[in-house]
């Protein structure tokens, strides 16, 4: 072969690799473990850039792990459940089994030819049997611990679809499937107890050091931990047994700025109301079409109907405020019932304002006076504020300072108590659809609901199901739902809810330890790799996932099925940038834009056409869109360049946490690049130049700062500048007047340096020069420390703060000697012409400053 082929070397790289075991991860004690995992894919069928991108990175650290003698578990498998294989199956015909099959096949034939270093013997689905009986065995175990409840809660429904959707699939009111305008409806939904674990699941972020500071603040404030105070209205006028209105609050320091109470649509005495009362029952039923996220009611247009019931004011009986049903408080946060100050909220503003109810200051900024306001005064908490409305304490005090004080005068004088809260709700996973893991419970009419024995798992889906009709097939199968009690023996009927696929997610970490165990794990493999010890990922799951996660770590630590120390299974976490690429736009005949991919665009002196001359618009870089059409497909590279190109590409042109935009330029010159680094090695094969001392060692040198500073680079996620420093290293090989055996030797290791990025390509250098075995298996590169002092450094000289010059003078040299030799440079005698030198600091190593 007398140039660079990748299109010949990498598919029989791949083919050694796999004969020779070399990614089959091994339990041996004899050598520490590393375990690296990538969050896995759902199958749509393609893979995209961003895959690439991810799964190198991967890759680099696996390869790297496992030449510097850690035994390395890389796995790979997918996150195959969910609406979008259903969805498939209505719209095409088919089966979702099929249509995530089929995916998942084309799926691993594209990313294969990537020459990932994955363990494709642990590969598994979760909609694999294997796979969700094992989590519905866990389901039952969770039970048991008390982890798992049944209770009634309000949802998200979509009367078309006939299913609840998650809050993220409520668009604007409405199913994002169907378009039907959404109901929120009251369904008994089974939960797992994540709330108990609010304060745990808090606190463990501080320890979780190895993960970016973003990501554990947005987990902190999911978690949301508040300090308030809970109390008690006494009621007037209210039906019998609601003689009281629980409420809490974060702010009890506004309690004396109170002008009105509201309640839930979905509280107790709304419901009450409900029943006896059309006007009330008709406002109630409009609240249930809005979503139940917080978003949702927060967009909404704020609606209250006044029940004519009124409470009074814990700090003075003759002050009445009136009871109202509104439609942005929700249900499952603290009570259900709140007290409006509309001076320091700006949603009670807005309601106070709408139905004209008074709005009274608690306290104004430091300095100023008590008058009225056109919005609501809502600084932090930290700051000072004068309090004209103040409980005991200082009159000018910090939020912060006032609450505690409100709380203590509440508590001194019998009104509530202090109470810690958390935003955290507990984990609504009852889904109405049939592409998802069954819940493993019974109904029976004697025994209640039973879970199924576990010698009956997995509760298997049925194939026979239609889509012909909306709703959930398992709902309306003749034979699936008719089952025997496990408890009794007599009649039953199945669970029909399957379990969001977010459980799925939520402990495969865990699985790869022992995929093909018949229990959730086996102890010996999950005490040798747990944890993971590097997860990489998008920061779009920075929260549920990872919150679910450690979550089901905790709930498998209590079950039996992890060790203590993997309640936090992700010892370090890193959230990747996207891969992003121009767009190319045009109009069509009725102005509506035209978007054209990539490789349909001719560019020129003149700007981007398409073939037939049509001048494009190019709008700046965006994350690569199918609706868009700026997607490069990953084997269209693999295609014209080799998948070395595609890895080297996405992992040199910047930071790794980083958006990179995809450029053809860009991989023209990564494949350039790589075609050179080939070149050398062949030529090295049939030079002969003698060896040359000082060269020798200059290389020498170099090669040791090159195995030095890649090796940081990779360790630090700085893989752009390993990348940088490689760059470097060849020139300087290029360019070296080495001997052949030192520009071999030197050659060698730059194969070792390349594996992790580019392994294809470093196993045909490797070979072309005579390396034993595969270098995929040999031992990462150790630089040896007095090659990387150096004889002589290069300082700059500084006069009056401004570069001037430069000398080079030998390591080590007294910083008097120093001096005498900047002052003598020719560029500093010239550029001081004269002048006298104030002062001259000499900063060993580094820099030398001169002050005339």
């Amino acid at each position: 072969m007398s140039r660079y082929e990748p299109s010949q070397t990498e598919p029989k790289w791949q083919a050694e690799w796999e004969a020779a075991g070399t990614f089959t991860a091994r339990r041996d004690p004899a050598k520490p473990k590393y375990y690296v995992l990538e969050m896995f894919p759902y199958p749509s069928g393609r893979i995209h850039m961003g895959h690439v991108r991810n799964y190198t990175m991967g890759d680099v650290v696996a390869r790297y792990k496992a030449a510097s003698g850690f035994s390395v578990l890389h796995p790979m498998g997918w996150d195959a459940f969910g609406m979008p294989a259903e969805n498939a199956a209505m719209e095409r015909g088919g089966h979702p089994k099929e249509w995530t099959y089929g995916n998942i096949a084309d799926m691993r034939a594209q990313m294969k030819p990537l020459g990932l270093s994955i363990d494709w013997s642990r590969e598994f689905a979760t909609c694999d049997p294997e796979y969700y009986g094992q989590q519905q065995a866990m389901f039952i175990d969770m039970m048991e611990a008390g982890l798992v409840y049944r209770k009634n809660a309000v949802v998200n429904w979509d009367p078309v679809d006939m299913t609840v959707l998650a809050n993220e699939q409520v668009i604007d009111g409405r199913g994002w499937r169907s378009g039907a305008v959404v109901e929120r409806r009251e369904l008994t939904q089974w939960f797992f107890r994540i709330s108990d674990y609010s304060g745990e699941l808090l606190e463990a972020l501080d320890s979780l050091k190895d993960w970016p500071e973003k990501v554990r603040l947005m987990q902190a404030n999911w978690i949301g931990k508040s300090r308030g105070l809970q109390f008690a209205f006494t009621t007037t006028g209210a039906p019998e047994g609601f003689d009281r209105l629980e409420v809490y609050t974060t702010r009890p320091d506004t309690l004396l700025g109170a002008s009105f109470a509201a309640i839930s649509p979905d509280h107790p005495l709304a419901k009450q109301l409900e029943r006896h009362d059309p006007k009330v029952a008709e406002f109630v039923a409009e609240c249930r079409r809005i979503g139940t996220s917080e978003e949702a009611l927060e967009k909404a247009e704020k609606r209250g109907l006044d029940t004519g019931i009124k409470v009074l004011h814990p700090f003075d009986d003759s002050w009445e405020l009136p009871v109202y049903i509104a439609n942005f408080i929700l249900m499952d946060y603290g009570t259900g019932a709140i007290f409006g100050c509309p001076a320091h909220d700006q949603r009670d503003f807005e309601f106070a304002s709408k139905y004209g109810l008074a709005i009274k200051p608690v306290f104004v900024a430091e300095g100023a006076e008590e008058a009225a306001l056109a919005a609501a005064f809502v600084p932090m908490k930290s700051e000072r504020v004068r309090y004209v409305r103040g409980f005991a304490g200082a009159e000018t005090q910090t939020g912060e300072e006032a609450v505690a004080a409100a709380i203590a005068q509440c508590e001194a004088n019998g009104v509530g108590r202090g109470v810690t809260n958390y935003r955290l709700r507990d984990w609504g996973i009852s889904r109405q659809r049939y592409w998802g893991c069954p819940i493993p419970v019974v109904h029976c009419a004697t025994c209640g609901v039973v879970a199924e024995a576990k010698a009956n798992l997995p509760v298997k889906l049925p194939d026979d199901v239609t889509f012909d009709q909306p709703g959930n097939p398992l709902d309306r199968h003749p034979t699936w739902r008719d089952c025997t009690c496990p408890k009794c023996g007599a009649a039953a009927r199945r669970e029909t809810d399957t379990m969001d696929t977010f459980v799925d997610s939520s402990w495969y970490y865990a699985r790869f330890t022992a995929p093909r165990a018949t229990t959730p794990t086996v102890a010996e493999d999950a005490d040798y790799w747990m944890n993971v010890d590097q997860y990489i990922g998008g920061i779009e799951h920075a929260i549920l996932h990872l919150l679910y996660s450690r979550f089901f770590a905790r709930a498998m630590h209590k079950t039996g099925h992890l060790p203590a120390r993997a309640i936090e299974p992700f010892n370090a976490l890193f959230t990747q940038g996207m891969v992003t690429h121009e767009i190319y736009k045009t109009t069509d005949a009725n102005g509506r834009p035209v978007y054209h991919l990539p490789e349909d665009i001719i560019r020129s002196e003149q700007g981007a056409t398409l073939a037939d001359g049509t001048v494009v618009e190019v709008i700046p870089s965006a994350k690569m869109s199918k609706s868009k059409k700026n997607v490069v497909d990953p084997l269209k590279i693999i295609t014209d360049f080799g998948a070395d190109t595609a890895r080297w590409f996405v992992m040199s042109d910047s930071p790794p946490e980083r958006d990179v935009e995809w450029t053809a330029s860009g991989a023209e010159a990564a494949f350039k690049h790589l075609a050179r680094v080939w070149r050398i090695a062949d030529e090295l094969t049939r030079a002969d130049a003698a060896a040359n001392p000082a060269e020798d060692a200059a290389l020498a040198k170099a090669t040791a700062k090159a195995v030095d500073e890649v090796t940081r680079g990779i360790d630090g996620f700085a893989f752009n500048k390993a990348i940088a420093k490689l760059y470097e290293f060849t020139n300087t090989l290029s360019r070296s007047g080495a001997g052949v055996a030192a520009k071999r030797g030197a050659m060698l290791t730059m194969a070792q340096l390349m594996q992790p990025m580019t392994p294809h390509l470093a196993e045909e250098v490797w070979h072309m020069l005579g390396g034993a075995g595969l270098v995929a298996q040999a031992a990462w590169p150790k630089a040896d420390p007095a090659l990387l002092v150096d004889d002589s450094v290069t300082l700059p000289i500084q006069i009056n703060g401004k570069r001037r010059a430069e000398i080079t003078v030998p390591a080590g040299m007294p910083a008097s000697e120093v001096e005498k030799l900047a002052l003598a440079d020719e560029a500093v005698v010239k550029f001081l012409a004269g002048a006298p030198v104030k002062k001259i600091i000499v900063v060993p190593g580094r820099i030398i400053n001169v002050v005339a």
